[in-house]
């Protein structure tokens, strides 16, 4: 049988073997998880929708890979879109979809270029987690808000396993740096049997 790039993804990895995966990927990135119904973009972009009145402003899709999360986005009514990734062959598909208003390559680790009010929300979809960024993005995306902006993230099974992950929000939260609007256990890949969660928080 014909191992797939999901077989790998989910491995831990530095910074340098992830880009690599990832370029490599890019090609057949959509094809594979599409056919295994990747639903977290749609369930992301409809949550945040959900609590947005002014679709013009500026969103960031961070991790925006070949673009699946910002065309949920875009569909869900979302005009402004610019993109961030680390591999430079995924942004070649984003651009593809021309969707996006801008689009940059980043390094990893690095600091957020705007500063913080730019963006309207910010949207991690799929980005944190195993074998992805790890949970120290979550303070660096949050950081990157403007007080009342708000942030869509998902967390997959495999990131939930690890408090960690879920104690990065409660570190906001808890102390009233920022308010839980919406957290949601469903479907992720279902054709490999894998959920997420999505959340939606708005900064104080």
């Amino acid at each position: 049988m014909k191992q797939t790039y999901l077989d790998k993804v989910y491995a831990a990895r530095d910074v340098s073997s992830t880009r690599k995966l990832y370029d490599d990927w890019s090609d057949s990135y959509d094809d594979e998880v599409t056919g295994q119904g990747y639903a977290t973009p749609a369930r992301c972009a409809e949550a945040l929708a959900s609590f947005t009145k002014d679709f013009a402003k500026p969103v960031l899709d961070f991790g925006c890979g070949t673009g699946l999360s910002g065309e949920a986005l875009s569909k869900a009514g979302f005009q402004t879109i610019d993109g961030l990734d680390l591999s430079r062959e995924m942004l070649d598909q984003a651009a593809g979809k021309k969707i996006y208003r801008e689009l940059r390559c980043i390094d990893a680790g690095g600091t957020l270029a705007h500063s913080p009010g730019t963006y309207a929300a910010i949207a991690a979809i799929g980005v944190i987690g195993a074998g992805a960024a790890p949970v120290s993005l979550f303070h660096v995306l949050m950081n990157g808000l403007g007080s009342g902006d708000r942030m869509v993230f998902s967390y997959n099974d495999h990131a939930l396993e690890d408090p960690s992950y879920e104690a990065a929000l409660c570190e906001w939260v808890d102390c009233g740096s920022a308010r839980l609007l919406f957290r949601e256990h469903g479907p992720h890949l279902p054709g490999i049997g894998l959920k997420s969660n999505v959340y939606v928080v708005e900064k104080a």
